[in-house]
C-alpha cells in the first residue's frame, strides 16, 4: 500500500511540476482553500501554537499571521514539489547566498562548521543551493520518513547537489573521516525539532513557552571545536529566498554549557517574531510538557 500511495504521488507530481512556477502558485492558491477551510489541517495545533507564542497580540492579529502562515505553507509545498525540476540555475537564482566571503574565510582558517537553522521560510532550497555555493563539504543530520518509499525520494532529491544526508547516529563517524581525510565540513542541523520525551535533556524558554530542546549541535561543536553559523533565511519575494551565514562563534571548545543553544534559540525566536507567518506553526512542538520528562 505503501508503494502504491507513493508511485501515484511521483507520477503525478513529475507531471504537473513541468509547469513554471508562475502557474504552479495557481495550484497553491487552491491548496489554501482545502488547507484552511476545508477540511483543514491542523487548524486547532497552529492557532494553540499563536495564541500561546502571542498572549499579547488579539484574536484578530493571530488570524492575520494564521491566514499568512497558512498561504506560505502551501507555497512551500508547490517550491518543494518543484524541485523535481529545477535546474542548478534556477536554484541559484532563487536562493541567493548574500555572504560566501563568510565561508571563503572559515575554510582558509581551517575550520569545520555546525550550521544551524529552523523551520523558517525555505529550509528544503537552502539544502540543494549550499552545496553549489561554498567548496565545503555539506553534511545534514536527517531523521529518515517512515515511508521507505518517500524517504528514498527525499534522500534523492536532497542529495542531487551533493548534500550529504546522515542520521544523528552517524555524525561522529562523519566528522571523523572528515578530518581524517582532510575534508573541511559544514554539518547542518535543523534546530527547532522536537526531541523524544526519553531524550529530552534540556529545557529553555522559547516563544513564551518551556521547550524542549536537542543538544546536540551544542555537544558536536564544543567536542570538535568547530565553528557555528546560523543559517538566516529570508523571503525577499514569492518563489525568491536570501540565505545569510551570520558567525554566532568562531570557536567553541570551553563554551558554557547550554549557552550555544540558548543563542540560536534566541536568534530563531527573534526572526520568527520578525515575521511569524514564515514559520512551521503546524509542527506539534510543544507536545511534551515539563512536568512530563524527568529532567
Amino acid at each position: 500500500m505503501q508503494a502504491l500511495g507513493f508511485y501515484f504521488f511521483y507520477i503525478i507530481n513529475w507531471i504537473i511540476t513541468l509547469l513554471p512556477l508562475r502557474v504552479l502558485y495557481i495550484f497553491s492558491e487552491f491548496l489554501f482553500l482545502f488547507a484552511y477551510y476545508f477540511p483543514g489541517y491542523r487548524r486547532k495545533i497552529v492557532a494553540a501554537n499563536l495564541r500561546n507564542a502571542f498572549p499579547e497580540k488579539s484574536d484578530t492579529e493571530r488570524t492575520i499571521i494564521e491566514k499568512k502562515f497558512y498561504h506560505h505553507f502551501c507555497d512551500l509545498i508547490i517550491e518543494t514539489s518543484k524541485l523535481a525540476h529545477m535546474s542548478k540555475e534556477q536554484i541559484l537564482r532563487r536562493m541567493t547566498f548574500t555572504n560566501p566571503e563568510l565561508l571563503e574565510m572559515l575554510y582558509k582558517n581551517g575550520r569545520d562548521v555546525v550550521a544551524l537553522l529552523g523551520h523558517f521560510n525555505n529550509w528544503e532550497w537552502v539544502a540543494l543551493s549550499i552545496p553549489l555555493s561554498t567548496i565545503f563539504r555539506i553534511v545534514s543530520i536527517y531523521k529518515p520518513l517512515q515511508n521507505k518509499y518517500f524517504d528514498r525520494y527525499m534522500t534523492d532529491l536532497r542529495s542531487r547537489n551533493g548534500l550529504i544526508l546522515t542520521p544523528m547516529s552517524q555524525i561522529v563517524r562523519e566528522i571523523l573521516n572528515s578530518r581524517k581525510n582532510n575534508l573541511r565540513s559544514i554539518f547542518f542541523f535543523v534546530a527547532d525539532q522536537t526531541p523524544p520525551k526519553s531524550d529530552i535533556k534540556y529545557w529553555t524558554t522559547f516563544l513564551n513557552q518551556e521547550t524542549p530542546v536537542y543538544l546536540g549541535a551544542e555537544k558536536i561543536a564544543a567536542k570538535y571545536d568547530t565553528a557555528v553559523i546560523f543559517a538566516n533565511i529570508q523571503k525577499i519575494r514569492r518563489g525568491y529566498y536570501s540565505y545569510t551565514a551570520e558567525l554566532m562563534f568562531e570557536h567553541t571548545a570551553g563554551l558554557p554549557d547550554h549557552h550555544l543553544t540558548e543563542a540560536h534559540v534566541k536568534r530563531l525566536e527573534q526572526l520568527i517574531r520578525e515575521n511569524p507567518e514564515y514559520w512551521l506553526w503546524s509542527h506539534r512542538r510543544w507536545k511534551h510538557k515539563r512536568e512530563e520528562s524527568h529532567d
